[in-house]
């Protein structure tokens, strides 16, 4: 079981997102603990006077709100009346047993969850503490009703794999607006908080591997000139198919101006993860023959997709590298010369520019001093001494410390012997003497 949990300033807004899912048919409210009503007789006006005439008992607590999401492995089935319990317990275990809170089943998505909506604030006007409770009350809750319930641990393998991002099928989504948003919604849910993008191409770059774009229009356009942002759907070949859904309409709000607040934080963040991509695509050039079809491939089996930009004639003009691993995405040339769009198409035609001066680099921390003349041998220093190496064995030998070298930080320069610098020569300097 996973559980997430989070606060918010509006208690309409909760309320509104879930009833929506009623209307369109994929949720059902289940419960209505704390309520004078039967969950079937309580109207959409009654379901929320409760809830705010209990925040009311304390002003001060200006996010009053809360929301929280439990989610199951699909392999498990469980009836209404087996998610009301856990959703009892976990609610007692947490804290929140005496407030009124409303239970809603979503069947939106491919695993079994519901979602629960209720308040910070007591019967007494005390604020209820949710400080590190997603850290705290709600691990141990969960953990407890895993074994009570012999669920899915949340820290299996399995359990990590069956939440895993799927891409959106695009022939499920043209026929209407809420498919649309809904397979939307699902990936921006899961992509804008984890990854670290510092440009709107970036964020596109993550969102294409899940057929999406977030599109601004044309620059003449009237959503352009707005600063507007909408989301739509790509098929198999990279149109835009179905309706687009504009960006405030989501329930998080990810409109531009919320993802540039995210952009400069992340780009600090993402920094100390640039050497895990330049390292994988290092490691590739050194093995002779090269393509960029096989480069994308050999990185995408090291968790790093990589997305190749073209103009209508089929010119390449820039490249973006989307590493999974630590979820960061880096635009080529951001990562150095030798790693942008143009390079790399130098490196894999054997137009090495930017390779030989990676090549030269590793060499210099291994030893290698180069070819010896006459001889087509290269010389490998170990230590003080040095040994010449040759055929299969300076191939292991090298290829390991390569790999080797390319983790380690660049040596700093050595120092030059004093007697070796210039001396710096002393102007003579011209006296003015008095007639």
């Amino acid at each position: 079981m996973v559980a997430v949990i989070k606060t918010g300033h509006s208690i309409l807004r909760l309320l509104n997102y879930n009833e929506n899912k009623v209307k369109e048919g994929v949720a059902v409210c289940i419960g209505a603990e704390n309520y004078p009503m039967d969950t079937q007789q309580l109207s959409f006006q009654q379901k929320l006077n409760r809830l705010v005439n209990q925040a009311m008992l304390n002003d001060n607590v200006t996010r009053n709100s809360v929301h929280i999401s439990l989610n199951f492995d699909p392999s498990e089935k469980l009836s209404e009346e087996r998610l009301l319990e856990i959703a009892g317990v976990y609610m007692n275990k947490i804290g929140f047993d005496d407030l009124p809170y409303l239970i809603y089943q979503h069947f939106d998505a491919g695993h079994p969850h519901i979602h629960i909506v209720s308040v910070k604030v007591r019967a007494d006007g005390s604020r209820v503490d949710t400080q590190n409770i997603g850290r705290n009350q709600s691990e141990r809750a969960r953990k407890e009703i895993e074994i009570s319930y012999g669920l899915l641990k949340a820290e299996d393998s399995k359990q990590r794999e069956a939440f895993r991002l799927k891409s959106v099928n695009a022939q499920k989504v043209l026929y209407g607006k809420s498919e649309t948003k809904r397979a939307i919604g699902n990936v921006l849910n899961t992509v804008l908080p984890k990854y670290k993008y510092a440009s709107l191409p970036e964020l596109n770059a993550v969102l294409r591997q899940y057929n999406i774009v977030a599109d601004r229009g044309g620059e003449n356009s009237r959503i352009f000139r707005h600063l507007g942002l909408v989301y739509r759907v790509l098929d198999d070949n990279g149109n835009k198919v179905g309706v687009p859904i504009k960006a405030s309409d989501f329930y998080n709000k990810p409109t531009l101006k919320f993802l540039e607040q995210k952009f400069a934080p992340n780009d600090a963040a993402k920094q100390p993860h640039k050497v895990r991509v330049k390292n994988a695509i290092d490691l590739y050039f050194i093995q002779g023959e090269t393509s960029l079809k096989d480069l994308i491939l050999v990185l995408k089996r090291e968790g790093i997709d990589t997305l190749v930009r073209q103009n209508e004639d089929g010119v390449v003009y820039g490249i973006t590298y989307v590493d999974h691993q630590t979820q960061c995405v880096f635009n080529g040339s951001a990562l150095g010369k030798a790693y942008s769009a143009k390079a790399i198409l130098e490196r894999c035609s054997n137009g090495v520019a930017g390779e030989e001066k990676i090549k030269l680099s590793i060499a210099e921390k291994l030893g290698f001093s180069g070819a010896q003349p006459g001889t087509g041998e290269s010389t490998y220093t170990a230590g003080k001494g040095s040994a010449l190496m040759t055929g299969e064995e300076k191939n292991r030998a090298g290829l390991k410390g390569l790999t080797d070298a390319l983790l380690l930080p660049d040596e700093p320069a050595e120092r030059m012997d004093w007697e070796l610098k210039r001396k710096r020569k002393k102007k003579k300097q011209q006296r003015i003497t008095p007639d």
